[in-house]
């Protein structure tokens, strides 16, 4: 087999892959993912025991059981830039034999569960919700990058480009899916079921106005009102789509749990955003150690 390169697989001294310092025993099959390297600790606080605790730049990462679970969490940092580092060095650590360099012929599928934040386009969807991502429209660029065409669903991302009268100097929306196996041992009455758009920015391409004027100040509202087939887009964050779609093309297993924060169209937060975010860890992890 064709060994990969040292300029495409980097390594580190102590033959760790290089951004996420890990080793590949360092992880479970099970990984959490959130955005805030300090919200790992609040999620590894409810482990049984912890094995191992790793970092380097915005990527820490803690390992231990719960419940006879083994299971990882770590920080990715904000945006799908990041994503592009964190899911392929996840896949590289369970895929990848570092020794020989080449790809295993036995392949490791990870389940791959998001907990993160966001804020709800649905006046219906109240802060402090929880809702699971079906679908998400990525507005970065990151999957064109990749050979993806055949996870994409280019009916609604056609009909979205129509809908908003889309900004051709802005990278072209992408739509992929959540895993409907790993989803539907996540799911339960308590849980919306909805349509993430990723965002680049926090700012305007969230179309928050500081200084600077936005291209489309309507944005928020032609996503808002956008509906295909009785499928709306229900809220606004920056890391699903990208771990959707490279999840998706890497064979693996990926569900986005978002806490509401905000919501945009009734101008409302969270009375204490840090308790909200601690109920869906718990709601997660107790829905984890059945999988």
């Amino acid at each position: 087999m064709t060994k990969i390169a040292e300029s495409e697989l980097i390594l580190n001294d102590d033959g760790s892959i290089y951004h996420l310092n890990l080793l590949p025993e360092d992880i479970a099959d099970t990984i959490i993912t959130v955005g805030d390297p300090d919200r790992v600790a609040t999620v590894s606080k409810y482990f049984d025991t912890i094995e191992l605790k790793k970092g380097k730049r915005e990527f820490v990462t803690h390992t231990g059981t719960l419940n006879n679970k083994r299971i990882s969490v770590i920080s990715t940092g904000i945006g799908t830039d990041n994503i592009d580092i964190v899911l392929n060095e996840l896949d590289a650590l369970v895929n990848i034999d570092f020794a020989t360099r080449t790809i295993k012929k036995k392949l490791t599928s990870l389940n791959i569960i998001r907990i993160g934040t966001t804020g709800s386009l649905q006046p219906e969807i109240k802060v402090d919700d929880f809702l699971m991502s079906e679908y998400a429209v990525g507005f970065d660029s990151l999957l064109h990058f990749y050979q993806s065409e055949e996870i994409q669903y280019t009916d609604i991302q056609q009909k979205i480009v129509k809908h908003t009268n889309w900004f051709q100097k802005k990278s072209m929306p992408y739509v992929v899916a959540y895993d409907e196996s790993l989803a539907s041992k996540l799911l339960s009455e308590n849980v919306h079921l909805g349509f993430t758009a990723t965002n680049v920015g926090f700012y305007g391409p969230q179309s928050r106005k500081l200084r600077l004027e936005v291209q489309d100040p309507s944005l928020n509202d032609k996503l808002a009102s956008f509906d295909y087939n009785g499928l709306k887009i229900t809220n606004l964050e920056m890391e699903t789509a990208g771990i959707y779609g490279l999840a998706k093309l890497l064979g693996h297993k990926a569900v986005s749990m978002n806490c509401i924060l905000a919501n945009r169209p009734n101008g409302d937060f969270s009375k204490d955003p840090l308790k909200a975010t601690e109920k869906l860890i718990q709601y997660t992890l107790e829905k984890i150690t059945h999988i």
